[in-house]
């Protein structure tokens, strides 16, 4: 949903696929109990500081700028949400991921291992910042390879709401994270919850690599990075 205009009181809201199927069924079916809210449309680059009419025209500009319209398109929408931060925080944090990319063939592994600091180069103690609820990672393309957890989150979800059992090995974990693929890239992408991840080569039936990208996103400060991913055809030279 969106505003249509900054300056009236009036909301614009479109239904997905599956909220018109639910109204369809009724409105006992169609009961909207979680929202999120972002602001894709906002440059915060526009803040400026050195505005000649001083301190209340920092924001001018972005003041000024159109509110988007809502739009169906879950790969488009939504992409920069709100989030909650702890009330001294005077930092937005920031998730990086080692390694940076990733090469490997059939059979490698490589462990990936995300943290959070605050831009500007300060940091604070990991359980304020990821530590408790880990992070969501997506493989786009899960022909790619096999995406499992190395190290779970802490507080991982209710075992009832999970896949594996108390007694297996942590592995892939479905979750409600947030994700910007259509409907068909959902289709072939892998999602897991942890503090670090585990990725292995496929083999791959193909001459030429396999690429797609690896989306990290931190499930307390909503910050997300993407690393791209690729998977090297072996090349079998005759004698």
């Amino acid at each position: 949903m969106g505003y249509l205009d900054n300056r009236v009181i009036t909301v614009d809201a479109i239904l997905t696929k599956k909220g018109r199927q639910l109204l369809s069924q009724g409105i006992d079916f169609f009961k909207i109990t979680k929202f999120a809210l972002a602001d894709d449309e906002v440059d915060y680059h526009l803040w400026n500081t050195a505005h000649p009419s001083g301190s209340n025209y920092y924001g001018y500009a972005i003041e000024q700028m159109p509110v988007l319209e809502p739009s169906p398109d879950e790969t488009q929408c939504m992409r920069y949400k709100l989030v909650s931060l702890p009330k001294d925080t005077v930092k937005i944090p920031v998730v990086s991921v080692t390694p940076t990319s990733i090469i490997f063939t059939q059979g490698q592994e490589v462990l990936i291992t995300p943290q959070t600091t605050y831009a500007g180069g300060s940091s604070q103690p990991q359980t304020n910042l990821n530590g408790t609820f880990g992070y969501t990672a997506i493989l786009h393309n899960s022909d790619v390879g096999w995406l499992n957890v190395a190290t779970p989150a802490p507080r991982r979800k209710p075992l009832e709401d999970r896949t594996d059992s108390a007694e297996d090995p942590p592995r892939t974990v479905p979750t409600g994270g947030p994700t910007w693929l259509g409907d068909t890239d959902s289709a072939r992408s892998v999602t897991a919850v942890g503090m670090v991840f585990k990725l292995t080569a496929k083999q791959i039936n193909s001459i030429k690599n396999l690429s797609t990208t690896l989306t990290i996103i931190g499930n307390e400060t909503g910050g997300s990075t993407t690393i791209s991913v690729t998977n090297r055809a072996v090349r079998i030279i005759a004698q």
